[in-house]
């Protein structure tokens, strides 16, 4: 062990030996960080009580309440990993094409945290119509301006999160982490 400034620090936590050099309280935060990513950060979303689950080695870390996919758009089950992260993510809807640049405008909010893709042609009924799309389609998390919509099953198949929270997410999560939906 090795003492300094009144900080005890297991030598074997620290990220490198450089780190020895530095004032205890670096020590501590690059030690934390080291852990951290060495723990098992994963997602579990469960489409029907509509919440998302971020855990660290299978403990709590947050708990965020969700809109899913709705009937013919269903959110896809099954185990993925976060593709994509994007801030101020430009939204194509999923029929048309026609695109919404970032702003307030947007249905993606801020944050866009993909998580799942499909590049067969799919068909559904948005609730007014039957819709097909052609090329890939995608899924993930995302921030959303109606936050009304939130606990419900609204979407084409994303998952919406208050825009807050979707920031807060993204923060949370790198390329690669787990993401479990459960139906």
């Amino acid at each position: 062990m090795k003492a300094w400034l009144g900080a005890v620090i297991a030598i074997s936590q620290l990220a490198s030996p450089a780190m020895a050099w530095l004032p205890a309280a670096e020590q501590a935060a690059q030690a934390e960080a080291a852990q951290a990513q060495q723990s098992q950060r994963v997602l579990v979303l469960d489409r029907r009580r509509r919440q998302l689950v971020v855990l660290d080695d299978g403990l709590e870390v947050r708990r965020f309440s969700v809109a899913v996919g709705k009937p013919g758009w269903e959110t896809p089950v099954g185990n993925f990993q976060v593709i994509e992260l994007v801030v101020d993510p430009i939204w194509v809807h999923p029929a048309t094409g026609n695109e919404i640049p970032p702003g307030g405008d947007n249905p993606l909010g801020s944050r866009w945290i993909g998580f799942y893709r499909d590049c067969k042609a799919r068909k559904g009924f948005n609730g007014n119509a039957n819709l097909t799309t052609h090329g890939c389609v995608t899924a993930g998390f995302h921030g959303t301006p109606n936050r009304a919509s939130v606990g419900r099953a609204v979407s084409h198949g994303c998952v919406r999160l208050l825009d807050e929270q979707a920031q807060d997410l993204f923060s949370l999560v790198q390329l690669g982490t787990p993401v479990t939906v459960l139906p």
